[in-house]
């Protein structure tokens, strides 16, 4: 039998163009302006991972929403337990909400969401300037995708990452983008108000002290990060962001540009941008102290081919404290014979490790926990 010719073609790869894409520093923003009609095969995620990708028909389904909870009663001592009730349900079975009267003046909004984009239209050389990965978990960072050479295939944003607390991870005020610096500082200032007020009707959710959130910690580790989603000419290909979880309490507020989705049951829920309002929902660190009574669930953000960027500042918080002699579990205030434990103890080095060394979507550190 006569030898058959080899035309297959060369074998894909893949950590070489990931490479050459993170060294370019140009950033998914930048490959959108060049120009390009299609996205580089890095950027193309699995069919089975795009399957559930396409919108449902609106006339054949029932519009679903997460819940809306204003806050402007949250110093009124006979309707703060309506607030308490509201918000424990909304993380019981959504784990994600929306907030209205939460305080902070629309100008502050505004120039936050301005700022951010302002830093992502930059020129290329002054923001290549700040792209690196050597500072993941401290100070400033700007790159694409912190996730990029641990993911299966990559999302299509950019980020600019600022660690404001613990100390020993701060960013220098100095070191923050003119660009943007007065108005991140007081995003922080800002969001810290919100996610404090938030902790506690969090722990009056649960029948224990208002302080018991902030006792543990959770305001002593903050991050900052600026998102940009540009223009994307295949966005059925890729996502925005792929499908993950959180890992404390998280505070958005975002442009006028849809994209983000809450999984609830089977099902992907559109949040829709309210003007003024702020997103907030569970990571996996409360879920597991609160023992299941509140819930941390997998979102994600959708890749777009509208003009407008979508534009987000995220504030998250976390215990602050990396020592592993400090073990974190469920609540004892919350156990009993007939509500055992769900989870085994761990120490925020542990739970840092499984939660920053896997592409975001392949954590699984609630289930490594659970009992």
């Amino acid at each position: 039998m006569a030898a058959v010719a080899d035309h297959a073609t060369p074998t894909y790869d893949r950590m070489k163009e990931v490479k050459e894409f993170d060294e370019s520093k140009i950033g998914v923003k930048g490959l959108a302006e060049s120009g390009i009609t299609s996205i580089p095969r890095m950027f193309i995620h699995s069919p089975e991972a795009r399957s559930d990708l396409k919108k449902p028909n609106p006339e054949t389904c029932t519009k679903k929403t997460i819940p809306l909870i204003d806050l402007s009663h949250f110093n009124s001592p006979t309707e703060r337990h309506q607030l308490v009730e509201q918000m424990r349900d909304a993380t019981f079975t959504w784990g994600f909400f929306q907030v209205i009267n939460h305080g902070i003046p629309k100008s502050v909004l505004d120039e936050t969401i301005n700022a951010i984009k302002a830093f992502h239209d930059q020129p290329h050389e002054v923001k290549s300037k700040l792209y690196n990965r050597e500072k993941e978990r401290q100070g400033v960072m700007y790159s694409s995708n912190n996730d990029l050479y641990r993911a299966k295939a990559a999302s299509w944003h950019d980020s600019l990452t600022i660690w404001m607390a613990p100390e020993t991870r701060r960013a220098k005020e100095e070191d923050i983008p003119e660009v943007c610096r007065k108005e991140i500082v007081a995003w922080e200032s800002h969001s810290t108000k919100v996610a404090e007020a938030l902790l506690e009707l969090l722990s009056e959710g649960l029948g224990v002290e208002a302080e018991r959130f902030k006792d543990l910690g959770f305001l002593e580790g903050k991050l900052v990060v600026g998102h940009c989603y540009p223009y994307c000419p295949q966005p059925d290909l890729t996502v925005g962001i792929t499908s993950h979880t959180d890992s404390g309490l998280t505070v958005l507020l975002q442009n006028q540009v849809g994209g983000l989705q809450v999984k609830h049951g089977d099902e992907w829920v559109d949040v829709e941008p309210i003007p003024g309002a702020l997103t907030v929902n569970i990571g996996d660190f409360i879920q597991i102290i609160s023992n299941d009574n509140y819930v941390s669930v997998e979102h994600r953000v959708l890749a777009k081919a509208s003009k407008e960027p979508r534009i987000s500042a995220v504030a998250f918080f976390n215990v602050g404290t990396q020592a592993d002699s400090d073990y974190f579990g469920p609540l004892p205030e919350l156990l009993s014979p007939d509500k055992p434990a769900l989870y085994r103890k761990f120490t925020v080095p542990e739970f840092n490790e499984s939660f920053f060394s896997k592409g975001l979507d392949s954590k699984s550190f609630i289930q490594k926990v659970r009992l």
